[in-house]
């Protein structure tokens, strides 16, 4: 059988009251009844009774969602054959076009039944908490505030749905839904690509030169992190999986440390003649081949 969501012509999100309208419609048009009794009509209003009967109640709906659920997970077809409509089911179309007729027969005192709206809300969250996860609390309009989990490597413009918190509905429908926009601020020195982190990492001349260990900030804490001896400005590190959980939550991308080499603000002259006194710095030319359009920037990657 067809997924009856499909044969219904509804989404999985719709509500009850979206249901029978869809099943209302349908009999209406294919009940052999207004369009004679042909076998292919016959077969088409058999099938969307079937359908209407599998998702008419919460209870229903949530049988035929764990039925589908398990089917999924021994990766068999989602949908199984359904038994032929039986008189039961012949009985429920008879209610529908019962109740139909009898609401057209007292239009005048139907009652208006419409979804509520949603509502939609912006919430700020500090970087560190999108990065890693946390729980905030959004008051809505109607003055009840709800607590949220906020999913580690949340992205910015990320929305959170809070169903039935919206709106209220009409005439007994269900309510909209509160909808939460999520800002992630920036932060001072971390830059998300993706799953993946960046920093820039000021280090010393003889660190840059002779090499050390650095303690270097992560989203997580504080690693320790080895500079090669002879780095220079723009070397770029990799912290393995330092960076956010995958849209999958499966994996974690990296963290990206480009070095940034600072000298002293205040003017040392040992330095000075160091730099004066070494020949071969002296005749290191950095901007070689910048006419051509090659500088020569003497990075590498780790």
């Amino acid at each position: 059988m067809r997924d009856p969501y499909e044969v219904l012509g509804v989404g999985p999100g719709a509500s009850n009251a979206d249901i029978k309208a869809a099943y209302r419609r349908l009999a209406k048009e294919l009940h052999p009844d207004a369009r004679g009794g042909s076998a292919k009509l016959h077969a088409r209003f058999q099938e969307v009774t079937a359908a209407y009967n599998q998702l008419k109640d919460e209870a229903a709906r949530r049988r035929f969602e764990a039925e589908r659920l398990s089917q999924s997970m021994r990766r068999r077809p989602v949908f199984e054959e359904a038994p032929a409509p039986t008189a039961a089911a012949d009985h429920a179309a008879d209610d529908v076009f019962s109740e139909l007729f009898e609401g057209i027969k007292n239009a005048g005192k139907r009652v208006f039944r419409a979804r509520g709206e949603d509502r939609t809300y912006r919430l700020s969250v500090d970087f560190l908490e999108a990065a890693n996860g946390a729980r905030k609390r959004v008051k809505l309009e109607s003055g009840r505030t709800m607590e949220i989990a906020i999913p580690p490597g949340i992205r910015d413009g990320a929305r959170i749905k809070m169903r039935a918190q919206g709106g209220e509905g009409h005439g007994g429908a269900a309510a909209g839904d509160a909808i939460v926009v999520v800002e992630v601020a920036s932060h001072a020195y971390f830059i998300r690509d993706g799953a993946d982190i960046h920093i820039t990492l000021p280090v010393t001349l003889p660190e840059a030169v002779l090499g050390a260990k650095v303690e270097v900030p992560t989203i997580a804490g504080p690693v320790s992190l080895t500079i090669p001896a002879g780095s220079n400005s723009g070397t770029r590190l990799r912290l393995k999986g330092r960076g956010l959980p995958d849209e999958e939550g499966m994996a974690r991308g990296d963290q990206y440390v480009t070095l940034s080499l600072s000298l002293p603000a205040a003017p040392d002259n040992a330095l000075k003649d160091f730099a004066a006194s070494w020949s071969q710095g002296l005749k290191h030319n950095p901007r070689k081949g910048f006419s051509q359009g090659h500088p020569d920037t003497n990075r590498h990657e780790s």
